[in-house]
């Protein structure tokens, strides 16, 4: 194979090599059955074992109970930002939202479309580059629920802790991070992620939802709109994106494969940490554009001390294989997508890639 590049992308983001291979052995004839998945009839015998054998490993890692259902949708984490408000702001059609970035922004405006947002808490002021903390959230006791962004990755912040909402309902946009530790899914009413970040490629925006919240869901939904569909349906109401979940069911085995989430949550801490360390020990030659207390370990975000830097070792990057390492656009600077999958080799050959320009510029 030609040798392949270090993917920082920010997503769609880098892929286990073991699944990529996997995925390319079976690219034409799916376990001998004569035709790839992406050809396979989502209603056959075959592409039914595929989807459950995902949704049961995504369980274990997990450790998701029968009173959650899990859902493989279409649209991304941005059609979630109006069918979680849909679902369930009424009767009240009143929630709460913590507003840490660009996409939790996105959320509230289509949840307005709903009902009555109130921002709890917000790091807006200061360019998003902090988590505000529990004690200045000002949440409503008639809220429907308090909805989070836990990863920001234009700002690379990241919520260490769930916020504390009582017996609301919590709802988390986990599309960057989930799966990079272990959690407590009962803490959850609705988890939903878009899949090309941390989990498989683009096409599919995985939903955790409490059973219990369904009941919320009027009638009057247009019918792709209303999660019961969906769990009556079991994700198949109409063709889901057939290739795209057959990854993920693929990296889920890879993550039960190399010892779950205790295991990557370990790793992802060490990468993080060597990328920290070379920022913060470059003696202000990089600086972190994030506080320190809620740096992300998915997406490390810093600064040169000039654009003309910035650009150059971009540049140089780019040429010898550093791809993606261009910050968002609204922020500008530097960001390196660290996710599951983006390997620790890749980590410490871009400490070293820093170090040697930091001596020679």
């Amino acid at each position: 194979m030609e040798k392949r590049i270090y993917n920082f992308s920010a997503g769609p983001g880098v892929l286990p090599e073991e699944v990529l291979l996997e995925a390319q052995k079976d690219f034409y004839s799916y376990k001998g059955e004569g035709l790839s998945v992406m050809e396979m009839s989502h209603r056959s015998k075959t592409y039914d074992g595929i989807i459950v054998s995902a949704e049961n490993d995504l369980r274990t890692l997990l450790n998701i109970g029968d009173d959650y259902a899990v859902l493989f949708l279409q649209g991304g984490a941005t059609l979630q930002f109006s069918m979680v408000p849909l679902n369930l702001m009424p009767p009240a059609n009143k929630a709460d939202y913590i507003v840490t970035g660009a996409w939790s922004k996105k959320a509230v405006t289509e949840a307005k479309r709903v009902g009555t947002v109130n921002i709890a808490a917000t790091s807006a002021d200061s360019n998003f580059n902090f988590i505000p903390k529990q004690d200045v959230f000002k949440l409503s006791e008639d809220a429907s629920y308090v909805h989070y962004t836990s990863n920001n990755t234009i700002f690379g912040t990241q919520f260490k802790r769930e916020p504390e909402v009582g017996k609301v309902p919590l709802v988390c946009d986990a599309s960057s991070d989930i799966l990079h530790k272990p959690i407590d899914i009962n803490k959850y009413g609705l988890i939903y992620a878009g899949a090309q970040k941390n989990m498989g490629p683009a096409g599919v925006a995985l939903v955790i939802v409490k059973k219990s919240l369904l009941k919320r869901s009027p009638e009057t939904l247009h019918t792709y709109l209303n999660y019961n569909v969906h769990v009556e349906n079991n994700s198949m109401y109409n063709t889901p994106a057939t290739y795209s979940v057959y990854i993920m069911g693929l990296v889920y085995k890879w993550l039960l494969k190399n010892g779950g989430l205790d295991v990557m949550y370990s790793i992802n801490k060490e990468k993080a940490k060597l990328l920290y360390d070379a920022i913060d020990n470059s003696d202000g030659y990089y600086k972190g554009s994030a506080t320190v207390e809620d740096r992300s370990l998915m997406n490390v975000t810093f600064n040169l001390q000039s654009e003309e830097l910035e650009k150059k070792i971009i540049a140089e990057a780019t040429a010898k294989g550093f791809s993606g390492l261009k910050g968002h656009r609204s922020v500008g600077g530097l960001r390196a997508s660290i996710y599951n999958a983006f390997p620790k080799t890749g980590v410490e050959d871009l400490v070293q890639f820093m170090a040697d320009f930091k001596a020679k510029n």
